[in-house]
């Protein structure tokens, strides 16, 4: 009897640590938290990971759809970003481990909003536009991503829960490379992530 008890009480324990860290509330550089409706930019947590998140053609003269770059000047935010949840909520407040949409805030390209989304090419997987909000279903699998804890600082990470156990995608965190034209382009890196502090706009 108290073996089985002291099995029942660890495993509630370890399930209510679980719940409540996947529960923990995101918070901007002012220790304020996220929310929907606000407009934040994503910067490096380290000035050596170059700047802000912008926006670059794909390739040479073309303009639809944009990548998902970053800025090489480290002194420089690049383009203000929303955040809005798979589930309305009532606070508004970002938790980790919660699927999102990410979408430049007051952006349209080729006649859309601005969203994220993941999309292969060329071997790497790589982060762009061309994502629309909300639909949560398999559709939609490669437009959600999520703001997870990585030592003091964040990371956002490709890892969508919104389809269940009917798709299984792969998951990674979003890291950065430096392409040979010098554009650094936001990538699924499971091996770099990286570190990112979100600031008010």
């Amino acid at each position: 009897m108290k073996i089985s008890f002291f099995i029942f009480f660890t495993t509630s324990t370890l399930s209510l640590s679980s719940v409540v860290e996947s529960q923990s509330p995101v918070l901007d550089t002012a220790g304020n938290l996220l929310v929907t409706g606000a407009s934040y930019y994503i910067l490096p947590a380290v000035s050596y990971r170059f700047g802000g998140v912008k926006l670059d053609p794909t390739t040479l003269n073309q303009t639809c759809p944009l990548d998902v770059t970053q800025e090489h000047n480290d002194e420089l935010d690049g383009l203000p970003l929303t955040f809005l949840l798979s589930s309305p909520s009532i606070d508004g407040v970002i938790y980790q481990s919660t699927d999102l949409n990410i979408r430049f805030s007051n952006v349209t390209t080729c006649g859309k909003p601005a969203v994220w989304r993941m999309v292969g090419r060329n071997g790497q997987w790589v982060v762009t536009l061309g994502g629309i909000v909300g639909r949560p279903r398999w559709e939609t699998t490669f437009n959600w991503f999520k703001i997870e804890k990585y030592d003091n600082d964040y990371k956002i990470e490709f890892c969508p829960k919104v389809c269940g156990n009917i798709c299984r995608p792969f998951c990674g965190g979003v890291g950065s490379t430096i392409a040979k034209t010098g554009r650094i382009s936001l990538i699924l890196s499971k091996v770099d992530p990286l570190k990112v502090k979100f600031k008010k706009a």
